[in-house]
């Protein structure tokens, strides 16, 4: 209350106005224009800035000479740090310091201090009277209307009474008809009541009572637990993926040179490709060379020139090799072709190229794979009717969803890079104007 009061008093005078773009008035009857007051000409419904509380916060009101000596400290703080010249953060942190015991060189810091010693011997004067008629009436007595689901507010509620040395108690009035009971044995306990013919506002003070109580209340806790357990565990693996996706934007972000990573995204695809098409388990007449070929043009054009005939020989392994070498070679061409555009950058354009579409794809599909995880972990509660582990499922689901989602990124990125065909920007033309 003593840090409010000060605080009331500092802060109008030394804090520096947020907007110092204030309003010029016109005089009238001269030429000349002055300021406008602070709070003239706000917006409608605009807060005028102020650090006074209300009165009722504090027990009694200040003594004369304490309201002079206060007013005196603070005329001599704007005398010093001038008239509202500091911000908001640095006039709460001298009032701050001034409200501690730790010695300080500053005059000013100095003078507020004995004026917040000052504010505070009045208000403590009252506050330990009233503390002493309070412990002589008993302390402070809790009454509680219901018993929480968690032990852990319960205790703190009582935790409030006898505090510090101070005499305290605490009484808690619970219904049958309360949540907690309904849920856990109220219907038992009401069964009893019936049998003994107890009266309905008769009170029943049992530690059996008090014993299933606590017993509900830790169930309650154990399943609350669970289910906070179990969405970390879903979440976890939101974070695992959300990692890993991080640190090849990262990669992205930092890398100068993309070169040998989209030649690998170029190779992999090539891979890919290759395992579709071709079947190791059957005879080499029965693979659909032709059909794998297509495939590769259409990702590489520029090896049109590539036949069936050429893969016919190789094991699967060796056509990998062959592909690979393939599409080096096609990348190196195309390179050559995108980086004629513009020579004369300090960054040639196909690295250029490189990072806005590996960065355009893993942004755009990572925004698609988030939405297919939410939709996947609304639906997946659902196979615990089929015997199975819901968060497995999710798992496991989850992983393959990513799967598909790095292997999208990959095979979009060297697609867009062999398809990029670019331009010169058409220069202006400028007529002369006699």
């Amino acid at each position: 209350m003593a840090r409010l009061k000060l605080r009331e008093y500092l802060l109008p005078r030394i804090v520096r106005p947020e907007d110092d773009d204030a309003l010029t008035i016109k005089v009238p009857g001269t030429s000349k224009a002055r300021k406008a007051p602070q709070g003239f000409g706000d917006e409608p419904g605009k807060k005028v800035k102020t650090w006074k509380v209300s009165p009722d916060i504090f027990p009694t009101e200040l003594s004369a000479s304490t309201q002079g000596f206060l007013r005196e400290t603070v005329d001599y703080a704007v005398q010093v740090y001038g008239d509202r010249a500091l911000p908001e953060l640095d006039a709460e942190d001298k009032v701050a310091v001034a409200a501690e015991k730790a010695p300080t060189p500053d005059p000013v810091i100095q003078r507020l201090r004995e004026a917040y010693q000052r504010i505070l011997q009045e208000y403590e004067s009252l506050t330990d009277l009233e503390h002493e008629e309070v412990v002589k009436l008993g302390g402070l007595h809790v009454i509680g209307t219901e018993r929480h689901e968690s032990r852990r507010i319960d205790n703190q509620l009582r935790g409030r009474a006898g505090r510090q040395g101070d005499p305290g108690s605490t009484r808690f009035f619970i219904s049958l008809q309360d949540h907690l009971m309904r849920i856990f044995g109220g219907d038992r306990v009401s069964r009893l009541m019936d049998m003994f013919r107890v009266e309905e506002d008769m009170p029943i003070e049992s530690r059996m009572l008090t014993g299933s109580l606590e017993n509900a209340q830790k169930k309650v806790e154990t399943h609350y637990y669970d289910m906070r357990k179990r969405v970390f565990e879903y979440d976890e693996v939101m974070n695992n993926q959300r990692r890993a996706i991080y640190a090849e934007r990262r990669r992205v972000l930092e890398g100068l040179d993309l070169k040998e990573q989209i030649v690998k995204y170029a190779e992999l695809t090539m891979d890919d490709i290759v395992e579709y098409y071709v079947n190791p388990e059957l005879p080499s007449e029965e693979w659909r060379l032709d059909t794998l070929v297509g495939k590769v043009k259409e990702f590489v054009y520029l090896l049109q020139d590539l036949t069936p005939d050429q893969l016919e020989e190789l094991s699967m392994e060796e056509m990998k090799m062959f592909l690979h070498e393939q599409v080096r070679i096609a990348y190196d061409i195309k390179e050559a072709q995108v980086n004629q555009v513009q020579p004369d950058l300090s960054v040639p354009l196909m690295r250029q190229a490189e990072r806005f579409f590996t960065l355009q794809q893993i942004d755009t599909l990572w925004r698609e794979h988030l939405q297919q995880m939410d939709a996947l972990r609304d639906s997946i509660g659902l196979r615990g009717y089929g015997q199975k582990d819901p968060l497995i499922e999710y798992k496991s689901e989850g992983y393959e969803l990513f799967l598909d989602m790095m292997t999208s990124i990959r095979r979009n990125v060297v697609y867009g890079l062999f398809q990029f065909q670019p331009q010169m920007a058409p220069q202006a033309q400028v007529a002369e104007v006699g």
